[in-house]
């Protein structure tokens, strides 16, 4: 383990911004990340955990000491004839893993096909799409605790899952880094999610009218490749806004003025509505500012065309969510961690 000194994080944020950590490690076994965590460069510097960098949206730079999580690998701990329990490294690929999976025939995450970032980051932020999160198929995972090097369980119930959310985003956000994730997966009979999104109807254009957990995971991937710029292309943290939940009086309020506005029913008498949708009908799918925008076929997606700043990235967002709350009176809040 080596700590290195003001280090470009450029290449290892999804956004292409370029900034400098301070102080850079590297680690690969929860003994080095242990080390890390022990140093006098830990104890006297803030501590930046980083995965695949397609969460963040990088401002300045980190005057701190950044712990880049590479701990991989990839085993069976547990298996019968229905299920099996894989137990993944954080700093693993998270759509290689479910490549991997899909190899093995092993089912349950099929529709989180191309998602960016790392498996670690996968129940921090309990990424979902196309009507699955990964709470479904979660077991638990193990963590590092900052302060004493000690590895801690957290099960389904204790990490606290929501929308988008965890306790390591909330009470326990600075306090962990997570190592190992073990997920619970099917071998057979799996339970094919296909109702959501444009899903059915591309697996109609791929004549794939018996779909495997295969023939899930490529109709995903070609409809986000459709919609989502490639992060090696155009510098982006996919969705950069959650989808804002209202209750159903407010919703009916707005449909009698905006009919054509998209809402799913939630089982607590709440409405979750389309992001993009709002932000759309504000103006802003496809604007243009120098080096930095909204994607021209997603408005959930701002993206760096190469040389902007994290900064102006920021105050545009500030001003996409004035003028939802504007035109709406609905509140957008960010999935990208903003530093």
């Amino acid at each position: 383990m080596q700590i290195q000194k003001k280090i470009s994080l450029k290449p290892l944020n999804t956004f292409g911004l370029e900034a400098k950590a301070k102080l850079f490690v590297e680690v690969s076994t929860i003994d080095e990340l242990r080390e890390a965590l022990a140093s006098d460069e830990a104890r006297d510097n803030e501590i930046m955990i980083l995965g695949g960098g397609s969460n963040i949206l990088l401002t300045q730079d980190f005057d701190g000491l950044v712990i880049k999580n590479s701990i991989n690998g990839k085993e069976v701990i547990h298996e019968t004839e229905d299920f099996v329990l894989a137990k993944i490294g954080a700093g693993e690929n998270w759509h290689e893993f479910v490549r991997y999976a899909l190899d093995q025939e092993w089912g349950g995450i099929e529709n989180l096909s191309l998602i960016p970032g790392t498996v670690g980051a996968a129940p921090m932020q309990n990424i979902g799409a196309y009507g699955v999160e990964i709470k479904e198929v979660f077991e638990y995972l193990e963590a590092v605790n900052i302060e004493s090097g000690d590895i801690e369980k957290f099960n389904k119930d204790q990490c606290r899952f929501g929308y988008r959310e965890s306790i390591f985003k909330n009470k326990a956000k600075g306090k962990y880094v997570i190592a190992y994730v073990v997920l619970k997966l099917t071998k057979r009979e799996h339970q094919l999610n296909t109702s959501y999104g444009a899903i059915y109807q591309t697996l109609e254009e791929m004549k794939a009218k018996k779909p495997t957990i295969r023939d899930i995971s490529d109709a995903v991937t070609k409809i986000r490749q459709s919609k989502l710029p490639d992060p090696a292309k155009i510098g982006n943290a996919g969705s950069f806004f959650k989808n804002p939940t209202i209750d159903k009086i407010q919703y009916e309020e707005l449909k009698t003025e905006y009919p054509d506005i998209p809402g799913y029913e939630l089982p607590d008498d709440n409405v979750k509505v389309p992001a993009a949708w709002l932000i759309e009908q504000c103006g802003w799918k496809g604007v243009q500012r120098g080096e930095i925008g909204v994607h021209k076929n997603q408005a959930l997606v701002l993206v760096n065309y190469g040389g902007g700043k994290g900064s102006d990235l920021k105050a545009l967002a500030e001003e996409i969510k004035d003028s939802v709350i504007k035109k709406f009176g609905i509140e957008l809040n960010q999935e990208v961690n903003i530093i």
